[in-house]
């Protein structure tokens, strides 16, 4: 079913680094639910493999020093859902990820497949970028950080240099960006699960102590441009604005200075224009509820 030309199973993230130099042309599999599907399409017939499924090293969450949430890219969904760090911190993101696939997906699907993939719709993608998540990466030079949007270069292209045979191993929130913030994601899709997301959006807000106005908004979606994007001009429409229908609407519709969806046979540029405004105003304002707020 599968036509691998070899498959080099690593015993440690040094032993990947210096596989994948090894072997340039190599591609690298960890729960395998993106590469193997290429592979069975021809896509990627006659490859080579570098697994890193075995590396319990890049499993788990855990709370840096400095409060950072700590998520290995082997991770997967299911315990990203599950994880008590998680559902403390930044629940929105085990809920968005428990919107990939079915069950089976999720149970070998990795936070670090989903955003090394490159693709805009992934349902991680969004609110990590919400939540400005930095990507922590690994080669023969060490180790380099860089923020998530800068990770991704365009669709289907992150930014992993191949030859310093660099794998992703962790993706981090800082304290800063989730400490007092409450968020909701929305996946709007042909389905209502088993599907790819013809938009996704994420936001997440923190509140004055008064509960009366919006300190800090950020909003982030996926498939409204080729690469999962930020809105900054939604979100400093609504920067100490407060909580009221008007400053959702506003800051909804000013979404449509940030966002370039396509057309496609999944929906229309302007059906996505729509969408998105509508589902800002749904994430906003569960968002604000969340946070204890209500609007005037």
């Amino acid at each position: 079913m599968y036509d691998i030309k070899a498959l080099y199973e690593a015993t440690s993230v040094k032993d990947a680094i210096a596989l994948l130099q090894a072997h340039p042309a190599a591609h690298v599999i960890a729960g395998g639910s993106d590469v193997l599907i290429k592979m069975r399409e021809g896509k990627l017939a006659g490859c080579e493999l570098v697994s890193i499924y075995g590396l319990d090293e890049l499993r788990g969450v855990t709370l840096e020093a400095d409060g950072a949430i700590r998520i290995g890219s082997l991770t997967s969904f299911s315990h990203i859902t599950k994880d008590p760090i998680i559902q403390a911190h930044i629940n929105v993101l085990g809920e968005a990820v428990d919107m990939v696939g079915g069950p089976q997906i999720r149970n070998i699907g990795t936070i670090g497949g989903n955003t090394c993939n490159g693709v805009t719709s992934a349902d991680s993608s969004s609110t990590l970028h919400a939540w400005d998540a930095i990507v922590e990466l690994t080669g023969k030079n060490g180790v380099r950080r860089l923020p998530i949007h800068e990770f991704y270069i365009k669709a289907g292209k992150v930014d992993i240099r191949a030859e310093d045979g660099e794998i992703q191993t962790a993706i981090l929130i800082p304290k800063e960006s989730y400490d007092r913030c409450y968020g909701h994601y929305i996946k709007y899709a042909m389905r209502n699960a088993m599907d790819i997301a013809t938009l996704g959006c994420s936001v997440n807000v923190r509140l004055s102590e008064d509960k009366k106005t919006i300190e800090r908004a950020r909003i982030a979606y996926g498939v409204a441009g080729p690469v999962p994007l930020r809105c900054a001009s939604a979100e400093a429409a609504a920067q100490g604005k407060p909580l009221t229908e008007e400053t959702v609407e506003t800051f909804a519709h000013a979404i449509l200075d940030d966002i370039n969806p396509r057309d496609s046979w999944r929906a229309s540029k302007a059906f996505r224009q729509h969408i998105a405004v509508e589902i800002a105003k749904r994430c906003l304002v569960k968002s604000i509820e969340l946070a204890g707020g209500e609007l005037a």
